[in-house]
């Protein structure tokens, strides 16, 4: 077997890994707001490793660093609410952390079908 069909190989495989954590942290978001998204999360710090040097590993980090700011804003967003006169800021700033993470799964599981590498 020939050296560039191993490395076909191995990125084909590395790409089908990430495409499916792009798909696991979306059926998080939309099935439990994310609550469960710390379990792909850890298969990215897992597998990132395995992915250096290629444009994949830039998808890892994207996944992660969405998952920890969207974890934040989530945390930020419950300091109003436990005020109970900032509820609805609290949801705007749940909802904006929603729709923001879910544009960053679009446009990362697009760019990744594209052989892109997502912005570091």
């Amino acid at each position: 077997m020939s050296q560039q069909l191993v490395l076909d190989t191995h990125l084909d495989t590395a790409k089908s890994t990430a495409r499916w954590l792009y798909i696991f942290h979306g059926a998080c978001l939309l099935l439990s707001l994310g609550l469960f998204s710390f379990i792909p999360m850890i298969v990215n710090y897992i597998k990132r490793g395995e992915t250096t040097g290629t444009f994949v590993y830039s998808h890892h980090t994207w996944q992660i660093r969405s998952f920890w700011w969207y974890a934040f804003w989530i945390a930020v967003g419950v300091l109003p609410f436990i005020t109970i006169i900032g509820i609805p800021l609290a949801w705007l700033i749940w909802t904006c952390a929603w729709l923001w993470k879910a544009y960053r799964l679009v446009r990362g599981i697009s760019d990744l079908n594209q052989n892109r590498a997502m912005p570091v």
